[in-house]
């Protein structure tokens, strides 16, 4: 199996269930790793002290120019957050979770406490092996529809974590949106500082990329692949991107926006909670989804998102969900280890 995704097959049979509460926190970090995050930067990192496991945000790996007050990177440490808490459950520990723990310390963005032993549910079980099957699937979907009853569970996930799920549900609608996309796509991909951003995490070799997106999969053409980051840093392909993406999003079976009543980073936390525990919930009904989340990062669409929708908050997050041929392989995962701090005083930085 090649090392870059080797953490996709974290066999749950070697939980060190009779081991000290480190061993078992440090067995938690590899479900943890395995939530989404933007250019696949996984911008978080781990502390074990006593019986916590901290979560530090990652601020090395940060995306400036796309996520400028690291909206996005919050999502995603709290996307990591939800599946540390799914595992505990899973493993029967009842745990407490303090969000943003030290006021003097940003970067701590929340602490688990775990402690005695409890019950697992059906569901923990159920949203615990879903971790493992969740990719982001950016194949076309096929037309069928969502159920109903599965988009109420969903929305009632996001909500269990302090979020809202609005499902776009008219033909209308769902064209506004995926023009919102496309016009997003322009707009980032005009500017040279994004490209120049975006180059700096497209990976020609994912196979032996532990992090970054695969050139195939960053619309690069197999052939073109080799030169992937340099072709993304020189021109300014967004007519073409867009043209793919609205395609996409207007033959998605479902649109779906995620968001909070609150813009801070508290509600970017709470928002990856909910996030990933509504793409749990949809591998559970076999229900695949990716992101759109341009229309969201570029200011003008994201208002207009708002307005048109009439949403309840700020959108944090653009769903396009669906049943459709599996990818043929997950992202690449760093290891574990590599993203624990040792020691107290380490740098997290």
């Amino acid at each position: 199996m090649n090392e870059h995704i080797a953490p996709w097959y974290i066999d749950a049979a070697d939980f060190p269930a009779e081991g000290f509460a480190s061993d078992q926190l440090e067995f938690l970090i590899g479900y943890a790793i395995l939530a989404p995050s933007n250019h696949n930067t996984q911008p978080w990192l781990f502390r074990i002290n006593a019986m916590d496991l901290e979560l530090f945000a990652d601020r090395r790996r940060a995306l400036r120019v796309v996520d400028p007050e690291d909206r996005e990177l919050t999502i995603s440490c709290g996307a990591a957050l939800y599946n540390a808490r799914v595992a505990t459950e899973y493993f029967s520990h009842v745990y407490e979770v303090e969000p943003f723990p030290d006021p003097t310390d940003s970067n701590l963005v929340a602490r688990l406490r775990i402690g005695l032993t409890g019950e697992t549910s059906s569901e923990d079980v159920l949203l615990f092996h879903a971790i493992t099957k969740r990719w982001t699937n950016r194949n076309p979907f096929r037309p069928d529809p969502v159920p109903t009853p599965i988009l109420e569970a969903l929305k009632a996930g996001a909500e269990k974590e302090g979020a809202w799920f609005v499902a776009v549900t008219t033909d209308f609608e769902r064209i506004a949106v995926a023009e919102m996309v496309a016009e997003a796509d322009r707009i980032q991909w005009s500017d040279k500082l994004f490209r120049q951003e975006l180059a700096r995490w497209i990976r020609t070799h994912p196979e032996s990329s532990r992090d970054g997106i695969p050139a195939r999969d960053a619309g690069v053409k197999d052939w073109l692949s080799f030169a992937g980051p340099a072709i993304v840093r020189t021109f300014d392909r967004g007519g073409g991107v867009a043209a793919r993406d609205r395609e996409i999003a207007e033959h998605s079976p479902v649109l779906a926006v995620l968001g909070t009543t609150e813009d801070d980073p508290h509600a970017w936390l709470n928002a990856g909670q909910a996030l990933e525990n509504v793409l749990l919930r949809a591998r559970t009904e076999d229900v695949w989804a990716s992101f759109l989340n341009q229309a969201i990062e570029v200011p003008e669409t994201r208002t207009r998102l708002t307005e048109m929708l009439q949403l309840p908050g700020y959108p944090q997050v653009l769903l396009r969900l669906g049943y459709g041929p599996e990818p043929a392989l997950p992202t690449p995962r760093r290891n574990p280890r590599d993203m624990l701090i040792k020691h107290r005083t380490g740098h997290h930085g």
